[in-house]
Formats: C-alpha cells, structure tokens, sequence
C-alpha cells in the first residue's frame, strides 16, 4: 500500500472516528499529493522518495510555524500545529540516532576525503541522498561540520 492510499484510508477512518484535527492535516498532506501529481513535469504516479519528502516539508513547516506561534505568545496556535506536526510524524520514516549519523557521516567523509570545515560542501551532497528521510538537513549539516571541525 502506497503512502497516498494509507493517506486516503485515514482520512475515512478519521471521518468515521470525527477526528477534526487529523481529517484536516490528512486533507493537507492528500492536498499536496495531488498538486505535486498534476504540477507541470510532475509524473501521474509519485513514488515513495516523493511521497516522504512531501510530507517532510509539511512537517518542517508545521513546526517552523510552532515555533515563531511560541515565541509570539500564542499558544493555541502554537498546540494546533504541534498537534498536526505530531500526527504527520506518523508517516514519516523513524529518525536515525545520533550514533547511526555519525557513523554514517564519518563514512561520508573518508570516501570524499573531507579534512577541514571548508570541505562541508563535498559532504552534505552525498549525505543528504544517502541519509534522505532518515535525518533532518540541519542535524545533518550540524553533526558533518563537528566531525570536521
């Protein structure tokens, strides 16, 4: 089952239950779906990489706005997108630890040959394809700049 069919199945059980909040996050993810379908190049099926960084950007943006909601003294907003950025959590891969990414990333570094902080570059290109999904790009960009550094 694809992630778009398990999207549309939640949506009818979140319909059924009368669920508000996770009808209309579901809404939104099947929403960006189908724009990401049908936008110009797009192909008619989306294959799961798609599917996942979809659902990654709504996330980063759900609490991205959490955070400017907090520091605006707003906490209904705030508890709002919280609670959506929980509910796409759900579909998203497991995060890796931070042992797993250095690991990785020290990998990452012998085979380009990475040594000093200005070498940053050569690494996060290979490490954001390899680690997609699995880690966010700032931790990535974060933990690489320490092993250099």
């Amino acid at each position: 089952m694809s992630l778009f069919e398990k999207i549309n199945h939640d949506i009818k059980s979140a319909m059924l239950s009368k669920d508000k909040d996770r009808l209309e996050t579901l809404r939104s993810v099947k929403s960006a779906f189908l724009l990401a379908k049908t936008e110009k190049g797009g192909s008619h099926d989306l294959s799961q990489e798609q599917e996942i960084k979809i659902i990654q950007k709504l996330f980063k943006q759900r609490n991205d706005s959490a955070d400017i909601y907090n520091q605006q003294n707003r906490p209904d907003l705030y508890e709002k997108e919280i609670k959506e950025a929980s509910i796409l959590q759900e579909y998203l891969p497991e995060q890796m630890s931070e042992e797993e990414l250095t690991k990785i990333l020290k990998e990452i570094i012998a085979e380009v040959g990475a040594s000093s902080p200005a070498d940053i570059g050569k690494v996060m290109g290979p490490a954001t394809k390899k680690l997609a999904g699995k880690a966010d790009g700032k931790t990535i960009s974060a933990k690489a700049r320490e092993l250099l550094g």
